[in-house]
This record gives structure tokens, sequence and C-alpha cells, in this order.
């Protein structure tokens, strides 16, 4: 698997990397319909989501460092660590969210990973175009009216929905970091050795705050290995491949397509209230991604 380098990506690998984009945030939008059947406390499923997810991400790392053309990949690097502990932050209030308020509002609020992502582009020496600023703000206003009919104010909601806008603030920060290790690496190192820092340090805090190991039935067994597979190796598996060929900033704009999976998802499975208004707001999510697309290879 290629690594992200100064060389624009040919327009293949971007097209390819936009579909796997989408893909991911289908992989992802589906996990909060796991958290909620787990059964068990909310740091304890986000640490399985990783841990379980290990033995995948060591096979996919070790197949890509075993081919013939594949460059070296670097020891740890800074960036690795970093998306390890920004992913800890992300799912530790992600987790928290999915419990306390409804899914489109978590997924919503955590989408809004975009906002953090494009002020802090710079950091990283990449360029914000004013077309991306204008898909973002179409895209936030469709994320709004995609969850309006379900947005009161509600203060048995109210800590929920801030766990979501905390999230999304640790999303912006590993989007950022795996962007920057993709220059130097494949998806599958780093995704194999951030995760091992965010399985570590979850399992920490699951200790500390909750101590309860085993889910109370077998589907909640069930629910965490198909978040582990399903969000984890392939939600974040396909976004890091993603991010090592387009911008972090037109690729954080495509995840709000998550929102629009969770909604759906919620529909489906809990009969979350879907109708007209939320269409409105997925069709707009879909138009600022198109207005925000890169006019040439990224």
């Amino acid at each position: 698997m290629s690594t992200a380098s100064a060389v624009p990506a040919p327009r293949s690998a971007a097209a390819v990397a936009l579909i796997a984009l989408i893909a991911s945030a289908a992989a992802m939008g589906i996990s909060p319909v796991f958290v909620r059947e787990a059964g068990v406390g909310p740091y304890t499923s986000a640490f399985y989501r990783v841990f379980l997810a290990l033995p995948l991400l060591w096979v996919w790392a070790r197949l890509e460092t075993r081919r013939a053309d594949a460059p070296l990949a670097p020891g740890w690097t800074r960036a690795q660590v970093a998306a390890g502990v920004f992913f800890t932050i992300d799912l530790f209030f992600w987790h928290l969210a999915c419990l306390k308020t409804t899914i489109a509002n978590a997924t919503l609020l955590a989408t809004m990973a975009p906002v953090w992502v494009m002020l802090l582009s710079m950091v990283i020496g990449e360029r914000v175009t004013r077309t991306m600023l204008t898909g973002l703000a179409v895209c936030v206003g469709g994320g709004a009216i995609l969850v309006g009919s379900s947005w009161q104010f509600a203060p048995e909601r109210l800590m929920g929905d801030l766990y979501g806008v905390a999230t999304s603030v640790g999303f912006g920060l590993y989007f950022l970091a795996v962007r920057v290790a993709r220059r130097e690496a494949p998806a599958g190192v780093i995704l194999w050795r951030s995760s091992l820092v965010t399985s570590a340090l979850l399992g920490l805090v699951a200790l500390a705050l909750e101590n309860v190991w085993v889910p109370t039935t077998l589907g909640g067994v069930a629910a965490l290995v198909a978040m582990a597979s399903i969000s984890h190796v392939g939600g974040q598996g396909l976004l890091a491949y993603a991010l090592g060929h387009l911008s972090a900033a037109f690729s954080s704009l495509v995840i709000f397509l998550e929102a629009i999976a969770a909604a759906l998802f919620g529909w489906l499975i809990f009969h979350e209230a879907l109708g007209l208004l939320q269409g409105v707001g997925g069709l707009a999510i879909l138009f600022g991604i198109w207005v925000a697309r890169p006019r040439k290879p990224a």
C-alpha cells in the first residue's frame, strides 16, 4: 500500500480513496448501534472496539511490510502515538454520547470534526480552499437539518450533546495526526501502532471506572466483535488509507456521510424519527461534499 508524499495522487488513486472514505463513513455510522447493544459500559465497549481489532490489524500491517515493493516503514513516530492518544479522546466521549443522547445527535456533533480540521490544517502544512469552506458551511447546515426535528432542549440529553462536541475535537485531531503519519508509513502499520496506544489507554480507563468486562448476553459479544471488525478495522482502516491520498480537510467533509448513515440505522433499528426534513439535510450534505471536491488530484 503506497504512502503519502509531496507528489500529487493520480486521479485513479484519488477516486479509490474517495470510495474508501464513503465506505468508511458507513462503517463508522453503524457503531452507535453496536455500542447500545454491547452489554458492557461505554468505556469497556470502547476498549473492546480497539482491542478485539488488534489481531486483524497485526495481520494487515505484516502483509504490508512483507510486500516486495513496500517501502520500509519507519519506527514509531510522534504522529502515530498522537493518533492513538487522540482516538482515545474521541472514543472516550463518543461512547458516552451514544448512550446519553440520540444516535443522530451524537453522530452530527461528532462529525463537527471538519471544523477543527480546517482550523488547524495549516499546522500540518495543508491549504484550505474557499470551496472547502463553502462545502463545510453547506454540510453543517445539512447536518443541522438532518437532526432538526429531534433537536430539542432536554436536560437529560445535554451532557450527551456536550460529549458529542468533545468527540469532534478528538476526532479532528486524530484526522490531522493520521494524515501526517501517512506521509511516512502505510495505513495498516499506522492503524496497528495507534490502536496499541488506544487500547492500552482505554483499558486503564475501563479498569478504573467500570471494571466489568463480560457482556451480559451473547448478542453483546456479537456486537463487540462486529464493532471491532466493521467500525474499527473497516471504518478506521479505510479512513487511514484515504488520508494517504486526499487532504485532511476534504476527507473530513466526506465523513459527514456518517451522520446520514447513523440516522438511517437509528431509524431502521431504534425507530428514531426520520422524515422529509432529514432527507433534505442528507441531500444538503451530499451537495456540500460535491462543492468541496478537489478540482485536481489532492
